[in-house]
């Protein structure tokens, strides 16, 4: 089956037209717009399509956008307009996908610290509700009986309970939620667990969804399909307990990894249900519905973080080349660089793909700390000031999730389509952060 990504050529040609254009129109600067970050939408709209495509249609499944690997409001749009839902982890992120104009039966709420507020606000919408722990469970108990008092005993939101089938972690502990001691759901191996869950249910007709998410970058797909077989047999247990089917819905995460090694991105979402296919058959036999909370792998193939080298120097016998992109806008590669390694690209002012002899080089960011390197040693041709560097595959928990280091101003992100004739067209995702909202933002 033909792969609907970009070629690796294709890919290449489509960032040196957005890089270009985005020079041309003063998008990046060497005076006013050091650093911003782009998104091809083209290649998103590729992407969700792909997904679509890879889960058979005879399921009812939603595609709820993991709001976390990218949340700025309209990018949510983007996707919601794509036909997917959105699945949030925050107020903050709730916020955001109600802004973005998801209706709220199609977004899931999923936190390990979700206080009685938010529990109220997403069981008053019609949110879907993941329930992380025992106390959790006690605390949805308390707001539906408030509810009932009230007069409207039926909850309006399809909840469930987040389940850990302890199946083990992969290449990256941070990134792994299924290992014996994860901080996320409830337990399904450890003693007594599972008959109390299945107590639980019974007791509640209104419990109707289970939850699974094993990890994400790092994770082997059969580790992540025997998670999500894990959760399919209990489900099918609750229901053959109960004697009727209460368990109606299946949530199975998302965490496909991305390969950052080139442009194809690594294992697709066909792989994957082969490998559910593999290990849970009756996923697909239309005894359930599913979500899936796919994240990383929807956007950050699709997206680059452009900068300008302002400095190049010789230390030790290195060549270094000082950008305007680094920790703030690269916080895992900066702080992790063997878990999260980044390919680079170079252009010259123009934003054409420079050439030449590669020569060992660090990349440096702006920050005040001695390991703000988003490559060491990397052969590259060799940087001179005022040519543009471009962070690859950054279109997921990049330039879209800064971090606030010394203050560094948030950068722009940019939309981009590019037409047959290879013309480029913009638009704002998130205007670049001022001096005066910085000062604003810490009490100045």
């Amino acid at each position: 089956m033909t792969d609907p990504r970009p070629t690796a050529l294709q890919s290449a040609e489509r960032r040196e037209l957005i890089l270009r254009a985005a020079v041309r129109e003063g998008l990046l600067d060497p005076e006013d717009a050091l650093l911003a970050g782009f998104i091809d939408l083209d290649a998103v709209a590729a992407t969700v399509a792909a997904l679509h495509r890879a889960f058979p249609e005879q399921v009812e499944v939603l595609h709820a956008f993991a709001a976390k690997a990218n949340s700025l409001v309209p990018v949510l749009e983007e996707l919601r307009g794509l036909g997917m839902g959105c699945e949030v982890a925050s107020p903050g992120e709730f916020a955001q996908a109600l802004a973005a104009g998801f209706d709220p039966a199609r977004i899931v709420f999923d936190s390990p610290a979700k206080t009685r507020r938010e529990l109220r606000q997403a069981l008053d919408l019609g949110a879907a509700v993941n329930i992380d722990n025992w106390q959790e469970l006690a605390r949805v108990d308390e707001l539906l009986a408030d509810k009932a008092e009230n007069g409207t005993p039926e909850p309006r939101a399809r909840i469930g309970v987040r389940i850990n089938p302890q199946v083990g972690g992969g290449s990256i502990g941070a990134m792994s939620t299924a290992t014996a001691t994860s901080k996320f759901g409830i337990t399904l191996a450890d003693e007594g667990n599972a008959e109390r869950l299945v107590a639980a249910f019974r007791e509640r007709p209104w419990l109707t969804w289970l939850h699974c998410h094993v990890g994400s970058q790092g994770c082997p797909l059969d580790l992540m399909a025997k998670g999500v077989a894990a959760a399919v047999g209990f489900a099918q247990e609750i229901n053959r307990e109960l004697g009727r089917r209460q368990v109606v819905g299946l949530d199975i995460g998302g965490g496909l990894p991305v390969d950052f090694a080139g442009d194809l991105g690594g294992p697709g979402y066909e792989e994957y249900v082969e490998r559910l296919r593999i290990h849970a058959p009756a996923l697909f036999s239309g005894e359930f519905q599913l979500v899936t909370e796919f994240g990383r792998s929807v956007l950050a193939k699709s997206g680059f973080t452009a900068a300008y080298v302002e400095y190049t120097k010789n230390s030790g016998g290195r060549a270094i080349a000082i950008t305007s992109a680094g920790v703030q806008v690269a916080t895992r590669t900066v702080f992790a660089p063997e878990a999260w390694p980044l390919r680079i690209s170079t252009h010259d002012a123009t934003g054409a793909e420079k050439h030449g002899e590669p020569v060992e080089q660090d990349i440096a960011g702006p920050a005040c700390f001695a390991g703000d390197l988003v490559a060491r040693a990397r052969p590259l041709p060799l940087l001179e000031p005022g040519d543009i560097v471009a962070l690859l595959d950054t279109g997921a928990y990049y330039a879209s999730t800064p971090f606030n280091y010394n203050s560094l101003l948030e950068p722009a992100v940019h939309g981009a389509r590019v037409a047959a004739d290879g013309s480029v067209r913009f638009s704002l995702l998130r205007r670049a952060q001022t001096v005066e909202e910085l000062l604003a933002r810490t009490g100045g």
